[in-house]
C-alpha cells in the first residue's frame, strides 16, 4: 500500500504543478479577455435568469444548476479548506478565490456549449455535455469516450471515495469513535442510503437535490457568520494573515507542492470543479430559450460554492485563531473552531452539514455518471439489469471510502479529476468561437429589447450539425 500511495502522491503532484496550474490559468485567462470578462460584466444578469420559469414542466435553469451545484457544493467546502489551510497556510484562500473568479469564466464557456450541442431524447428532454460537444464540434468520437472514461473513474470512484472518508472523519473526535468498526459502520450506512436513492433515477436526483441543497448551504454559512461575529475583533488581522502569506514568494518557493499556492489552487478546483468537464452534463438538460443563458446561470453555481461557502469555512476557522497543522487537518480544524462558539453542539453541527453534503454530493456524481454511460452506449441509457449491477459496484465503492487511508482518497480524486481537465479545457478553448459568438448574439439580442432565441446560422453553425435546436 505504500508503494501505490507514492506512485499516486508523485503523479498527483506533477499533474498539479505544473501541468494543470498552467492549463488552468492560461484556459481561464483567455476565457475571461475573449468574453472581456463575462463571469464579472453579467453578474448581476446571471441572478436574474436564475429565476426566469421552465417551461412545459422541463428542467429549469434553477434545477440544472443546483444538480450541479450538488456536486460542487460537498465535503470539499469543509474538509477540503480545512486541508488547503492546515498544509498550504492561511494564503490558499486567496488562491481558491482567484481561481474562482478566473475559474467562473471556463464554467460559462463549457456549459454555453453543452447547450448549444446538447441533444433531444424520445420525449422531448434535452441532455448532454463535453462528450457531445467533443464528438460533434471537434469530431473526435474516440477523445470523447476517453473523457466519459475519465469521467466515470472521477465521480463514480475517485470523488465517491473521498466523499466517504470525509463523512467517517468528522466522527473522529467523538467519544464512540473506534478506529477499527466506526469507519465500517458509517461506511455501510452511507452505501445503503445511497443505493436506495440511486434506484430511484435521474428525476429523484434533482427533486432530492433541489430541495436539500439550498437548505444545508443557508445554514452553514449562517452558522458560520456567526461564529465570525463573535471573533469580529480578529478579523482584520485575519485578513492581513491571508494576504501575507498568499504573497509569501519565498515561502512559496521554497516548497511550491506543499505552499498555499498550489494547495488553494488544488482545494479551490476540486471544491467548484469550473473548466472539469462536469457541470455541463447538468447544464445541457435546462431547457432555456438561448445557450448563453445556461452559461451565465453555472457562473453563479461556482460563486456559490468558492466565494461563500469556502470562505464561510475558511473565515471561520480562521478567525478563531484554532491551532491549525498537519494533525488537525480536516474535519477536526473546523470542529474545533465551531466549539469556540457552540460547544459541544458544534461539533455536532458540523456532522449534520457534512452528512447532507456528502449525501448530495454522491446523488449528484451520480448524475453525471449516468449521462457518460448513456453516451458510450450510443446514446441510449444501458439496460435496467446493467444499472442495477453498476449502482452496486457505486455502493461498494461508497463503502469501501470510509475504510481507506486520506492521503489515498485525496491522491485517486485529484488524479482522476485533473485527467478530466486536461481534455475539457482545451476543447473549449478550440471549440471556444461558438461560445464566445453566442454569447454576442445574446447580448446583442438585448440590447435590441428583445428575449434572446437562439438560431444556429448567428454563430456560424450548419443547422444540421445541431440535434436540440433543430
Amino acid at each position: 500500500m505504500i508503494d501505490l500511495l507514492t506512485i499516486l502522491t508523485q503523479i498527483d503532484d506533477f499533474l498539479y504543478f505544473p501541468v494543470l496550474i498552467i492549463v488552468m490559468v492560461a484556459g481561464g485567462l483567455y476565457f475571461t479577455f475573449r468574453t472581456r470578462g463575462v463571469q464579472i460584466r453579467l453578474a448581476i444578469e446571471s441572478v436574474r435568469l436564475l429565476l426566469e420559469p421552465s417551461e412545459d414542466n422541463s428542467v429549469s435553469s434553477l434545477q440544472a444548476m443546483l444538480v450541479s451545484t450538488a456536486s460542487r457544493v460537498g465535503t470539499g467546502n469543509i474538509i477540503g479548506v480545512s486541508t488547503a489551510i492546515c498544509l498550504g497556510g492561511p494564503g490558499a484562500c486567496f488562491w481558491m478565490w482567484l481561481m474562482c473568479i478566473i475559474g467562473a469564466s471556463s464554467a460559462f464557456m463549457e456549459s454555453t456549449l453543452a447547450q448549444i450541442y446538447k441533444r433531444k431524447d424520445s420525449e422531448g428532454h434535452a441532455y448532454g455535455g463535453p462528450a457531445y460537444y467533443i464528438e460533434k464540434g471537434l469530431k473526435q468520437h474516440k477523445i470523447a469516450i476517453l473523457f466519459c472514461i475519465c469521467l466515470i473513474a472521477t465521480y463514480a470512484l475517485g470523488f465517491n471515495l473521498l466523499c466517504s472518508y470525509n463523512l467517517q472523519s468528522t466522527f473522529m473526535d467523538y467519544s464512540f469513535y473506534n478506529p477499527a468498526t466506526t469507519p465500517l459502520i458509517i461506511g455501510a450506512i452511507l452505501a445503503i442510503i445511497s443505493g436506495y436513492c440511486l434506484m430511484g433515477g435521474g428525476n429523484r436526483i434533482i427533486k432530492v437535490t433541489s430541495t436539500i441543497v439550498p437548505i444545508m448551504g443557508v445554514s452553514y454559512v449562517i452558522v458560520a457568520l456567526i461564529v465570525i461575529l463573535f471573533n469580529y475583533q480578529n478579523v482584520p488581522a485575519m485578513f492581513v494573515l491571508i494576504f501575507q502569506d498568499a504573497f509569501d514568494f519565498k515561502s512559496i518557493a521554497g516548497g511550491v507542492l506543499g505552499s498555499c499556492l498550489v494547495y488553494g489552487i488544488k482545494r479551490g478546483l476540486y471544491s467548484n470543479e469550473a473548466g472539469v468537464g462536469s457541470a455541463p452534463n447538468a447544464s445541457a438538460s435546462a431547457k432555456v430559450s438561448h445557450p448563453a443563458k445556461q452559461g451565465l446561470v453555472q457562473t453563479l453555481s461556482v460563486y456559490i460554492d468558492t466565494l461563500i461557502l469556502c470562505t464561510a469555512t475558511a473565515l471561520m476557522c480562521l478567525s478563531t485563531g484554532v491551532a491549525r497543522d498537519a494533525a488537525v487537518s480536516g474535519a477536526p480544524y473546523v470542529q474545533n473552531a465551531i466549539s469556540t462558539v457552540f460547544g459541544t453542539a458544534g461539533p455536532i453541527f458540523i456532522t449534520v452539514a457534512m452528512v447532507l453534503f456528502a449525501f448530495t454530493t454522491l446523488l449528484g456524481n451520480i448524475f453525471y455518471v449516468d449521462n457518460a454511460l448513456a453516451f458510450m452506449n450510443n446514446e441510449k441509457k444501458p439496460s435496467e439489469r446493467f444499472m442495477k449491477i453498476f449502482y452496486l459496484a457505486c455502493i461498494v465503492v461508497i463503502f469501501v471510502g470510509a475504510i481507506i487511508p486520506m492521503d489515498a482518497a485525496w491522491a485517486m480524486a485529484d488524479i482522476t479529476m485533473g485527467c478530466m481537465t486536461l481534455i475539457n479545457i482545451p476543447t473549449c478553448m478550440i471549440l471556444g468561437k461558438h461560445a464566445i459568438d453566442c454569447l454576442k448574439d445574446y447580448e446583442t439580442q438585448k440590447r435590441a429589447g428583445k428575449d434572446p432565441v437562439f438560431n444556429a446560422s448567428s454563430i456560424s453553425i450548419k443547422q444540421e450539425d445541431l440535434d436540440f435546436w433543430k
